[in-house]
This record gives C-alpha cells, sequence and structure tokens, in this order.
C-alpha cells in the first residue's frame, strides 16, 4: 500500500460506512430493487477491475446460447452513445463500448445490449420482437436497482477481496459482506496447477455460507493469433520480433505468454481510446513487424491504418476442476425460473 493511500484511510472508511448503508436500505427493500420473471444473472466482483468477467460471460454465453435466446446486458463503459443501444450491423466499439462490441462478432445468435440503467436495458430487450429467455448482466454486481436471480462473483487468485481494503486506501467497491449475496463464487486468474490444499485454505480465508459454492479458474491462451485473413500458432511467432500492445487492467500475464527478450511491449490503461497519436507510435514502434493484442484491444484497432499488421490472441476461462458441477448449477437455476 503506496504512501497516498494510507493517508486516504479516512476517507476509505467513509466510503465504506456510504456503501453500507446503500446495501442495508435495499436489503432492506427501502431503497427498490425490480425483479424480473426470466433468469436474470449478475456477474461482477467487489473490486475495481481486472478479474476475468469478459470470458466469464463469454463461459455463460457457450454454455446456454445453444438452449435458449441469451442476451447480455452492459454498461459499456466508455461508449459514446447513450441510453439504451441494442447492437446491429452498423455498431462498432465506440457505439457499445469495447467488451460489449466484443460479445456481438463472437457470437451473432445472442443479443447485445448496452444501458447504464440495467433496470431500463432489461425492459427493453423485454420488449423486443424476438425477446430473450435469459439475460446476461456484466459487471452489475452492485448495481443492485435490479435484483437478479442469480449472482456470480469474481475474484482474482492473486488479489482476493479477503485481502483488499476499501477505495481509495485499497480496491473494493463495497465491503467484503458484500460477497454474502453471491450464489457462486469464482477465483480467476488461478495457476493451472493449483492444488485441493489451496483451494480448500482460499475456501476457509472467503468464509463462505454453506449455501455458497466456490470454483476455481484460470486463464486458457488460444494456440494461434487472428488477424484479419490469417490465423497464426504462436509456437511459430514466439521466437519473432513483434510489438506487444494491451488496453486491459493486468497485461502482465498476456505480455509473458507471448514475449521473448526482442519483443517491445506498450501499454495503455483499461478501456483505452486509440487516438491518432496512439496510432502513430504503435506504427513507429512496429515498423513492418506484426503487431499483436488482446481481442478487446482489436475490436478498436481492427479497422485503422494498423489492420494488416494487427492480430489478437482470444482466451477464455477454464475450470481447474468441478466444471460440470457449475455447469449443472446454472442450467438448474434458468431451467427451474422459466418454467415457474
Amino acid at each position: 500500500m503506496n504512501l497516498l493511500r494510507k493517508i486516504l484511510f479516512p476517507f476509505a472508511i467513509l466510503y465504506g460506512f456510504i456503501t453500507s448503508i446503500r446495501n442495508f436500505l435495499f436489503d432492506k427493500g427501502i431503497l427498490k430493487s425490480t425483479f424480473f420473471d426470466i433468469p436474470v444473472i449478475a456477474v461482477g466482483n467487489l473490486s475495481v477491475g481486472g478479474t476475468g468477467k469478459t470470458p466469464q460471460i463469454e463461459y455463460l454465453i457457450r454454455l446456454l446460447s445453444d438452449r435458449y435466446k441469451v442476451a447480455t446486458l452492459s454498461r459499456g463503459y466508455k461508449r459514446k452513445s447513450e441510453g439504451f443501444v441494442l447492437a446491429s450491423s452498423s455498431s462498432n466499439a465506440e457505439i457499445l463500448g469495447d467488451e460489449p462490441f466484443q460479445f456481438y462478432q463472437k457470437f451473432p445468435n445472442i443479443q447485445v445490449a448496452v444501458d447504464a440503467d440495467r433496470t431500463n436495458g432489461i425492459i427493453q430487450l423485454l420488449s423486443q420482437n424476438q425477446k430473450p429467455q435469459v439475460v446476461l448482466l456484466d459487471d452489475a454486481y452492485q448495481h443492485r436497482k435490479v435484483k437478479a436471480g442469480f449472482y456470480i462473483l469474481l475474484s482474482s487468485y492473486g488479489d482476493l477481496y479477503a485481502d483488499d481494503f476499501m477505495l481509495p486506501t485499497g480496491n473494493l467497491r463495497e465491503s467484503r459482506s458484500g460477497a454474502n449475496r453471491a450464489n457462486i463464487v469464482i477465483i480467476t486468474k488461478c495457476p493451472k496447477d493449483l492444488s485441493d490444499k489451496e483451494q480448500t485454505a482460499i475456501r476457509l480465508k472467503l468464509k463462505l455460507t454453506c449455501s455458497q459454492q466456490i470454483y476455481f479458474t484460470f486463464i486458457d491462451y488460444d494456440d494461434c493469433i487472428y488477424g484479419e485473413n490469417e490465423k497464426v500458432a504462436v509456437n511459430e511467432i514466439k521466437e519473432e520480433s513483434k510489438l506487444l500492445i494491451a488496453g486491459i487492467a493486468k497485461p502482465t500475464p498476456f505480455f509473458d505468454y507471448l514475449k521473448n527478450e526482442k519483443d517491445e511491449c506498450l501499454t495503455f490503461p483499461d478501456h483505452h481510446n486509440f487516438s491518432d497519436a496512439d496510432l502513430e507510435l504503435i506504427q513507429s514502434k512496429a515498423q513492418n513487424k506484426r503487431i499483436i493484442t488482446t481481442e478487446k484491444d482489436y475490436v478498436r484497432l481492427k479497422d485503422s491504418k494498423l489492420a494488416l499488421q494487427l492480430y489478437y490472441l482470444p482466451i477464455k476461462s477454464t475450470f481447474i476442476n468441478h466444471q460440470q458441477n457449475f455447469d449443472a448449477t446454472i442450467l438448474e437455476y434458468v431451467k427451474l425460473n422459466l418454467e415457474s
């Protein structure tokens, strides 16, 4: 914890008090939450950024979209549009935000919408001719104006919420007790070989209730990078000189997976809108080399002048164990709440 964060400790206490009062008012029904009569699954975290929400939403899309009509609803962080927007062929990352646009491009059989007002967003989705049967709320754990039927809380292995503190001293958006709302807690970005002993230690540390389930996942990188017109095996480009760029919260694992001693890495802020000056910088650094970026950054850059030398590396969330139990829990929730 740096000195400035220590100095701001009184503000963290105040912020924690305010968020606790807000949660108390929602818990007691004094502040209104809207419940919808379709399955609504909220995915989010207690901390600020970097827990792997996007690959977890994509996992749920793959699990559910062959069986049900699925919609995702996000805030659309840093988009240049306002209000409710339903993705269409005219949409781009500026209109939707990078992550929703990524969902739209990867999963053409689902509906993708953005709205800062999640209540209005769901109402608008349900007013469509082809209304969804399941809504996935992206980064909506603290959006208490909607009462989701099922909550999935994510926490990074190297940055557990139990070890964190409230903003601005720490990175928590609300107190650790907020974890009590979760039906499932997923510890993301784990080592692939995380032992049963360490999994048990984390379970005990988080002090979950007997009704809460916990799972452990790791980020699984694709074996290929993908460009506008081709894909190339990662093992073919590992040793060549290339430029790696990332505008995500925690880019180190991405860089480590691809880089060698000849590579240069450029880091930008999370959800970065690349300016003309940024493009000039990237182009001057790359020269004629491949430019490899994250999938989230690719959707912002693919129509730029970098397109011909630009590639992205897909990722997905993979369960260390008990994946079938997780799938069964989600499918049972959806089935029961569609039948009720």
